[in-house]
């Protein structure tokens, strides 16, 4: 089983580094060490979609983020990612999103993007883990500006797993594809007074400028922060199959740090910020502060 998990993630890997390649079963047969008949196999049934399909989602999917976060011409992308034509494309669009490329550009029309997880983390569960090594943490002083933050909240959820189970993993894939102050979309931890009766804790939203009017996606809610410091905790990079560790590493050093010793103590009446868990960078948690006695 292990060998057909790891196949399909090699398929999965090749696919997202040759996404604007010709991409061919012989192509996936010889990375997975199948035969084609094989691992086309393995591959629906792994993620549940044909190698064709699956190509065809991601890379309508990067075209979103390029036109979103480069300001690329549509035939540029187009021809980028591998349609034949610009009409094919846009029809293409409009059948994954229900929108033209121009008006998800022009109009900031959320969408949901097809972000799949490598097969090989659902393999992963989240357990206490026995730390054996000490990892270096980094904190630092930040000032986050007044903003809205259109969130999406769920039931009783306290963490992400318990959050998908309620909500479903696409909320994060509408997320990434509107714009944000940051870059990025943020979960949190909501404190009671921004919390509606009988919600989740734990939420996923984007946050916007104070006078954003742009459109809230159906379901979401839009709540509005105050400008405020926080603590910005990061760890080391780290292998993605083991972002449970990494997280815990970054939590277990916020539970045992001390603000007071750069003049600071904990301001929960603000939510606890969690940003997407990326090897390359590091876990980041953000934790609100406040000046510890009137100290400037």
């Amino acid at each position: 089983m292990q060998e057909q998990i790891l196949a399909v993630q090699k398929m999965q890997d090749y696919i997202d580094t040759h996404l604007q390649d010709e991409i061919t079963m012989a192509d996936l047969s010889r990375v997975s060490f199948f035969s084609p008949w094989y691992s086309y196999r393995l591959f629906q049934q792994y993620t549940g979609l044909t190698p064709s399909a699956y190509i065809r989602r991601l890379r309508l999917s990067k075209s979103a983020l390029y036109l979103k976060n480069h300001g690329l011409r549509i035939a540029d992308v187009a021809f980028e990612l591998g349609f034949g034509s610009v009409d094919g494309y846009q029809r293409a669009f409009f059948r994954e999103f229900g929108c033209n490329p121009s008006e998800y550009v022009k109009e900031s029309i959320p969408i949901i993007l097809f972000n799949p997880y490598g097969v090989k983390f659902r393999e992963v569960r989240k357990e206490p883990v026995t730390m054996e090594n000490l990892q270096c943490v980094f904190v630092q002083a930040i000032r986050k500006p007044e903003r809205k933050v259109l969130v999406k909240r769920g039931l009783q959820a306290e963490d992400y797993f318990s959050y998908c189970e309620e909500v479903g993993c696409d909320v994060w894939n509408l997320l990434l594809s509107m714009n944000s102050l940051d870059g990025e979309p943020v979960s949190m931890w909501l404190p009671e007074f921004y919390k509606k009766p009988h919600t989740s804790t734990y939420v996923q939203g984007v946050e916007v400028t104070p006078d954003y009017h742009g459109v809230i996606p159906e379901g979401f809610d839009v709540i509005i922060l105050p400008e405020k410091e926080y603590l910005m905790f990061q760890g080391e990079p780290f292998e993605e199959e083991k972002y449970c560790e990494a997280i815990q590493a970054v939590q277990q050093a916020m539970d045992r740090y001390d603000p007071s010793i750069i003049g600071f103590e904990w301001d929960d009446s603000s939510p606890r910020i969690q940003l997407e868990p990326r090897g390359i960078r590091g876990y980041i948690e953000l934790r609100a502060v406040k000046r510890k006695n009137g100290i400037a």
